[in-house]
């Protein structure tokens, strides 16, 4: 069975134009967002990892990567790279600490697990990739891998 709608209006159907468009394209975003399954401190719920806000900048030879990892020392990061995958994994554990004889009276910092994994356009040459930890950001220098550029063929 085929339905087909037909209009017996006079009037053209109303088509958006392109900043009807955007708004509709933010607005579903914006629902997106709000209903995702996101606890409390930017976690899964289930999971206890936040994910770390990304900056990612891509230049002829390198990919240059900005991450958030307030409160993290540089011995609590693992970052890894398998191919085009990259896996940030980070710990922050100087919240909970306790001295003897300390009474806590109001706390809202908590210990937290940061973990992202995203995949880049091309590959990645692991061995002359760079990582440094400054003020809370993670900032990652990841040359693309040679070779894996697209070459012309000549049509014979």
């Amino acid at each position: 069975m085929n339905l087909v709608r037909r209009s017996h209006s006079a009037l053209p159907a109303y088509r958006p134009g392109s900043v009807e468009d955007q708004f509709g394209r933010m607005v579903e975003s914006m629902f997106q967002d709000f209903f995702a399954p996101v606890a409390e401190g930017g976690a899964w719920p289930g999971d206890g990892a936040a994910t770390p806000r990304l900056d990612v900048r891509e230049t002829d030879k390198t990919y240059e990567i900005q991450a958030e990892l307030p409160g993290v020392d540089k011995e609590d990061v693992k970052v890894s790279v398998d191919g085009q995958r990259i896996t940030i994994e980070a710990e922050c554990h100087g919240a909970n600490e306790r001295r003897e004889g300390e009474t806590v009276v109001y706390a809202e910092r908590t210990a937290r697990r940061f973990m992202r994994s995203f995949a880049l356009p091309t590959e990645v040459d692991d061995g002359a990739a760079q990582a440094r930890l400054e003020n809370g950001v993670l900032q990652l220098s990841l040359p693309k891998k040679q070779g894996t550029e697209a070459r012309r063929l000549t049509i014979q």
